[in-house]
């Protein structure tokens, strides 16, 4: 699969902050075979850089916290064909018969080339009030590819398999969180208490608390005893030198840590053994079946020295679908192999060091922030990982207020720390932070008072009114529609709330504009008044219209002054006034093999007003609760541009469906109390000669490196593509810098910086040792849904197929030496056609069913914003037998054992009705108990006397003084607490009607309109022998 093959709808790299990329695409003409490159057009193939154009108010952006990367400038090649973007490979076109739908030109991603032009996007030229429809067609560029030379000889760079580095604390460690992964432990060891010179003042921070750096002043210890960052033996090697591109001229400084700067001796002492990694080998994926892990998949470890690779961000924020990085393009595109990074910026994070000072030390010239992979020259200067420019190191740097020492500013947190969190100075403010302002849209309509979800929200709010974060500024007010817009005046000194009507839908107005916002705390008692009231309010209304669009600008008028969040509850289609929308889903459809029809939005209403809102600092959150056809492909266009969120609750009723109740007030908790980021931007730096071209997820691309994003929350993942613009000949290793600027809901300016360092390499093997499958999953799931969008369902199938089949022949052909039958592929990439075929059959790609509009244009928005740990499990789900589970490898977590049963493959075949099996697939959790469970188990875990008397719509485990019961419940418990929202249980039985949806999830299995895995397998071998 290629990065060619998608654009962001989102806005996808080049110059324009608004429309279009202007990047480049492999175009071959339909009369050639799909391997045939034509001939090169243009010879330049890097992006352009501009200024940023007009966007929707970006006068009321605030300052950056990065700057920008240069490019050059992209020629438009002609627009008469449409684009099929396919890699290189040895391969042959699909005979008539094959898996393909579309054998004479299947599409794949050529992953040097960066993108096509969304057709969703929004022409630069057009400014802040004109937009494109989303209608016409994308115009096709064409690339020049390098020529692959000859594949370079086997490296024993990557031949030693780098152990996880031992555990160690860190100034600020991140340890075990309360959603995903536990991350691994970075480094250090606290010190005794430290004595010396009264510092400067500078204050160091952490979630928990604050340091001061007053002498006796401290909180809490604070850990800085750092080990030395350069081994012995790297230090001591005769003979071994590093580029003169890298290694400074002076004399260096001779400093405990090592930079980038210094990794060629480092490498070089991990190049003297020869044997095979085991992420290298081989396995024949026709002979091998059990290939899961028992536990959770292993990320890879960068080959790094060890002292530099403790110091790594944690996996979990940030990963790279490659974590040995190709010297040149050319190497990248005979991989077949995609090139992104996966972000998690904003992730709770138990402990994070945070650090106040008055000069936030960063680069002069490309404006990265000091950070554990710069270079030291002396105590001075240091150097630079994205740029190598030299800089000096100011005199407040010097001193270290952890370990209380002059003189050493490679010990400072900064420099110890791959995450790390600044207040920001006032230079980083163009007004003063923006007040937390919560508007919330509600649905009044017969159709949303039948369902009861008012009375869940009302109740919810006064529930965690005290719990919202925010300050003595935070401002809230309420919103109610049907046919008409009704505001809520809530002004001090009222008795009561005042509900105030707009009629005229076609020019919405704001009736009194300084009474709708109140005062948290000192409207207090008026906002309890009228969230008791308002269910009751509307319990008898026939009115049966929906005027979102107008109740939505509305909101945008009143909110647009100061930003803020919006939280829209909507249970229909809009049907009257502006952004209206007619029902295009045909019940009885099934999903083609040809394609699906309506994935595009219906209109640009909801992507203008989305633009306005991020203009004016204010995200929109959609909360969809229906059971009938809502077009989300449309209305989700309001959260996506505007940074927001979107959660889809279908066939959501109060008393007939209680699952659905118990989830949606439980996720409305989790989202009212996170934290959350107002007004921010986010920059993501790479170092010379890397760029980046197409970004996933839910914002507004402000410029060709910068995301606008008027709200983040820790919940919301990112994903960028990225390509090698020079060679990478004189690097030993490449750093990825993302910075977060926003305000907190205290008033505060942060900045929170991640910075990943990860080795250059030379030779194919190399690459494939370090491939990250997870990540590189994600990141094709990402570029299938932009595919969808703008091609279609079937062009994307297509694609995530002949992504597994490239790579699978590139490594036959480039790597293996030895030629034998079978469909060989290394360790680390052995779950990789099981993924590609978990993609096939998700929700959002799957062929050949009913699957609702709704439900495959959510699971998109899902696979497209959601961080990597909650995605895989969307994708591939998790089942354990649950009746014979033991302590034995439990976990002890907080005084509760959590038992670890075994990963069990998705078919049918590890089944048994003589057991009980629990199946986690991100937001639904089944528990299937077979028809001849042990009574034991039914009894003492169900608290039924048989199998026949399990209720038919049991949705949760009675508390039990049982010790199955115990492990049962500890163990969902803990499945539940490592993501952020709440996943509803089902316990089945053979007859239910939910078992088809059990069943589904199977995907090892054959289904009416997919291939078994083994088939997948066979169909996949007898492309890569072509």
């Amino acid at each position: 699969m290629s990065s060619s093959g998608f654009a962001s709808q989102n806005g996808a790299g080049g110059t324009y902050a608004n429309g279009p990329s202007p990047n480049p695409v492999a175009l071959y003409p339909s009369n050639q075979g799909y391997m045939t490159p034509p001939q090169p057009t243009y010879l330049n193939s890097t992006l352009a850089k501009a200024p940023t154009p007009p966007g929707p108010n970006n006068n009321r952006h605030q300052p950056s916290p990065v700057g920008m990367s240069q490019h050059s400038p992209q020629q438009p090649a002609s627009p008469n064909h449409r684009p099929v973007l396919t890699a290189a490979s040895q391969s042959s076109p699909t005979p008539p018969n094959s898996y393909y739908q579309h054998p004479q030109q299947p599409p794949s991603w050529h992953y040097g080339g960066a993108p096509p032009p969304a057709a969703n996007h929004v022409s630069p030229a057009l400014g802040p009030t004109a937009y494109s429809s989303g209608a016409s067609t994308p115009p096709v560029f064409q690339n020049t590819m390098q020529p692959v030379g000859p594949v370079p000889p086997y490296s024993s760079l990557s031949s030693v398999a780098m152990p996880a580095p031992p555990a160690m604390n860190v100034v600020a460690p991140q340890t075990h969180l309360p959603y995903g992964i536990p991350p691994t432990a970075m480094r250090g060891t606290p010190p005794p208490p430290a004595t010396g010179v009264p510092p400067p003042p500078l204050t160091y921070h952490n979630d928990a608390g604050s340091y001061s750096s007053q002498p006796g002043q401290m909180n809490r210890p604070m850990g800085t005893a750092y080990p030395s960052l350069q081994p012995t033996a790297y230090q001591s090697r005769p003979g071994m030198q590093t580029s003169p591109y890298i290694q400074p001229t002076a004399q260096l400084y001779q400093q405990p840590s090592v930079g980038t700067a210094q990794l060629s001796p480092s490498l070089a002492a991990l190049s003297l053994q020869s044997e095979t990694p085991e992420a290298l080998r081989v396995v024949n994926l026709l002979q091998e079946r059990n290939l899961l892990p028992p536990g959770t998949v292993t990320v890879p470890t960068p080959c790094l020295p060890q002292d530099l690779q403790k110091l790594n961000c944690s996996p979990e924020v940030f990963r790279c679908t490659l974590t040995s990085i190709p010297q040149t393009q050319a190497l990248l595109n005979k991989a077949k192999l995609p090139l992104g990074l996966l972000l998690h910026p904003f992730k709770d994070l138990s402990q994070l060091p945070v650090v106040t000072s008055s000069n936030i030390v960063r680069c002069r010239s490309c404006r990265t922030y000091i950070n554990p992979f710069v270079s030291f020259m002396d105590q001075r200067k240091w150097k630079c990982n994205l740029c190598y420019r030299v800089n000096d190191v100011p005199e407040e740097f010097m001193y270290n207020p952890v370990s209380r020492s002059y003189g050493t500013p490679h010990k400072r947190p900064e420099v110890q720390n791959a995450t790390i969190e600044f207040i920001a100075p006032s230079e980083y403010m163009l007004r003063p932070p923006q007040p937390a302002v919560y508007l919330f849209i509600l649905d009044v309509s017969h159709n949303a008072v039948e369902t009861g979800y008012l009375d869940v929200v009302c109740q919810t709010l006064l529930e965690n009114l005290d719990v919202l974060p925010g300050d003595a500024r935070t401002k809230i007010g309420f919103i109610t529609f049907d046919s008409t817009v009704h505001f809520y005046n809530l002004q001090e000194g009222l008795s009561q709330p005042q509900m105030l009507i707009v009629s005229d839908i076609e020019d919405v107005f704001i009736p009194t504009p300084d009474s709708l916002l109140v005062n948290l705390k000192e409207g207090k008692e008026l906002l309890q008044d009228l969230l008791k009231s308002l269910p009751q309010m509307f319990c008898k209304t026939m009115e049966t219209q929906s005027a979102l669009g107008p109740a939505l600008q509305a909101a945008f008028k009143l909110l647009s002054p100061t930003g803020g969040r919006m939280s829209v509850f909507q249970t229909q289609l809009p049907t009257v006034g502006a952004g209206a929308l007619k029902p295009r889903e045909e019940p009885s459809h099934k999903a083609s093999a040809k394609d699906v029809q309506h994935l595009a939005p219906a209109t640009d209403f909801y992507k203008k007003l989305a633009l306005d809102c991020s203009g004016h600092q204010v995200a929109v959150d959609l909360f969809l609760l229906s059971a009938q056809y809502c077009d989300l492909s449309s209305l989700g266009c309001i959260s996506r541009y505007s940074a927001g969120s979107v959660h889809y609750y279908p066939s959501y009723h109060k008393h007939h469906n209680p699952s659905q109740t118990e989830r949606f007030q439980k996720d409305l908790k989790r989202y009212l109390t996170r934290k959350i980021g107002f007004e921010a931007v986010m920059r993501i730096r790479c170092t010379k000669g890397m760029s980046i071209h197409t970004f996933h997820g839910n914002f507004f691309v402000r410029s060709t490196d910068l995301l606008s994003l008027p709200n983040v929350n820790p919940d919301a993942g990112f994903a960028v593509q990225m390509s090698i613009d020079e060679n990478l000949l004189d690097m030993q290793a490449v750093s990825f810098q993302a910075a977060l600027l926003y305000t907190s809901s205290k008033g505060e300016r942060r900045i929170r910086v991640h910075t990943l360092c990860l080795p250059v390499v030379n030779s194919l093997s190399d690459i494939f040792a370090g491939a990250d499958v997870q990540a590189i999953t994600c990141l094709l799931a990402s570029m299938a849904v932009d595919r969808s969008v703008s091609a279609s369902l079937s062009d994307a199938r297509d694609a995530l197929t002949n992504a597994a089949i490239d790579s699978l022949t590139s490594y036959r052909t480039s790597v293996l030496t030895i030629q034998q039958p079978g469909l060989l592929i290394p360790t680390c990439l052995r779950l990789f056609p099981l993924y590609i075929l978990a993609l096939l059959k998700h929700k959002a790609f799957r062929t050949g069913t009913s699957a609702r509009l709704d439900e495959r244009v959510f699971a998109m928005c899902q696979l497209k914003y959601q961080p990597l740990a909650y995605i895989m499990l969307m994708i591939h789900p998790a089942l354990y037998r649950v009746d014979d589970m033991t302590d034995e490898g439990a976990l002890n977590i907080d005084e509760r054992t959590i038992p670890q049963p075994r990963a069990l493959q998705l078919s049918v075949e590890k089944l048994s009705r003589d057991a009980a099996f629990l199946m986690d697939n991100g937001t639904v959790m089944y528990l299937w108990i077979g028809r001849n469970c042990s009574p034991a188990f039914i009894t003492q875990v169900l608290g039924v006397q048989s199998y026949a008397a399990i209720p038919q719509n049991m949705t949760q485990l009675p508390e039990l003084d049982t010790a199955e019961s115990s492990r049962t419940r500890a163990f969902i418990d803990w499945l539940r607490e490592r993501r952020p929202f709440y996943p509803t249980l089902h316990i089945i039985r053979d007859e239910s009607q939910l078992k088809a949806d059990f069943m589904q999830n199977m995907i090892e299995d054959r289904t009416e309109s997919a291939l078994s895995y083994y088939e997948f397998l066979l169909h996949l071998q007898q492309q890569v022998s072509k």
